[in-house]
């Protein structure tokens, strides 16, 4: 049994591949997830072990920069004594600058680390730390911005399904008699998506049998609702869910960003989307995300200063009437993730270890 840790935090992309590396290794190892306090909302304490080590966010401002070198060391050199302290053997980091103070005290300590990158372009906390780890496991043989002196580290898995989606993927889920959409924000929800699409989701709304369930931040629940209600669209809000693959399985169609896990997760349970990937997102990998999947017809892409008055009403009408767009979407998934093993998956990290 090898005492492991996982590093995490931030946003859902980084902790959810964390959740399901642990339930990879938690059956023959010690497992700890450690998470920066902005993590912890996307972990449940019953169900992992977890340990909280909060990371500062990196500061541009000449007069931040001070501070946050002093809890970055801080940082470092709790994640030096915790490693020391528990005896850990192996470090799996999931990405984000939050990962690199852990990173750099199991260099220190010798221990083996391995890496994981979900995105097709590889971020700049794991560029960074590239020459510190054993591996890195990533989904794609080519991934942007991997040096090409450090390919030989790239090991190339399936995609990380959390075990409660692939075992939901079976249950039957009763048809509805009204086309159901679900506009997905991602783990932090995307402000952009609340007003995006109002004016043509009211017109859709007036002509064909919809259902919208719509994730949107807490801040902004009660806001979308009563529009929602006032405009007498029948809809069910809601903010972050580990349970949205229950919605998922509902719907006709989703409107999404592009998230690794989130599109790995949609292609998984076979629903067609749209991507509108975020325009913000560093080094463009979202973009990069979506069009690797769209190529492989797998959903439709369009770039949020594209989406003008109509878009969604011409592109969702257009759906409603030729129902066989979403079929061969949906055909194209199944054949897409034939022969994905949950288990097999497990196994194949499990033998690094």
């Amino acid at each position: 049994m090898k005492k492991i840790i996982i590093s995490t935090g931030g946003t859902g992309g980084h902790v959810i591949p964390a959740q399901v590396l642990y339930d990879y290794l938690y059956d023959k190892n010690d497992v700890i997830i450690i998470s920066d306090n902005r993590g912890l909302k996307y972990l449940d304490e019953n169900k992992y072990k977890i340990k909280k080590i909060d990371v500062p966010k990196i500061n541009k401002n000449i007069l931040g920069l001070i501070p946050f070198v002093i809890f970055f060391i801080i940082s470092f050199i709790n994640s030096l004594l915790f490693l020391r302290q528990k005896k850990i053997e192996v470090l799996f980091s999931t990405g984000g600058y939050m990962s690199v103070p852990f990173c750099l005290a199991a260099s220190i300590l010798k221990l083996k680390i391995f890496l994981f990158e979900p995105n097709l372009v590889l971020g700049k906390a794991n560029l960074f730390l590239l020459n510190y780890c054993d591996k890195i496991f990533t989904y794609h043989k080519n991934i942007k911005n991997l040096p090409k002196k450090m390919r030989y580290k790239n090991f190339v898995i399936k995609p990380l399904i959390r075990k409660d989606i692939f075992l939901a993927k079976s249950h039957f889920v009763k048809k509805q008699n009204k086309f159901t959409m679900l506009i997905i924000g991602g783990s932090q929800s995307a402000k952009k998506f609340d007003d995006l699409f109002k004016t043509d989701l009211i017109k859709l709304s007036k002509i064909f049998k919809v259902k919208l369930f719509h994730q949107t931040s807490s801040e902004n629940l009660n806001n979308l609702k009563k529009f929602y209600l006032k405009k007498k669209i029948k809809s069910e809000v809601f903010s972050y869910t580990d349970n949205l693959h229950k919605i998922v399985k509902k719907c006709d169609f989703i409107i999404t960003r592009s998230g690794a896990s989130t599109i790995n997760e949609l292609v998984f349970l076979e629903k067609p989307f749209l991507t509108v990937p975020y325009p913000f997102a560093r080094d463009d990998h979202q973009y990069y995300n979506a069009k690797y999947y769209v190529s492989k017809k797998l959903g439709w892409l369009i770039r949020e200063s594209k989406v003008k008055h109509n878009f969604l009403y011409k592109f969702v009408k257009n759906l409603i009437k030729n129902k066989k767009l979403l079929f061969q979407k949906k055909k194209n998934m199944k054949n897409f993730i034939k022969g994905y093993d949950w288990q097999k998956n497990s196994n194949k990290v499990n033998s690094f270890i």
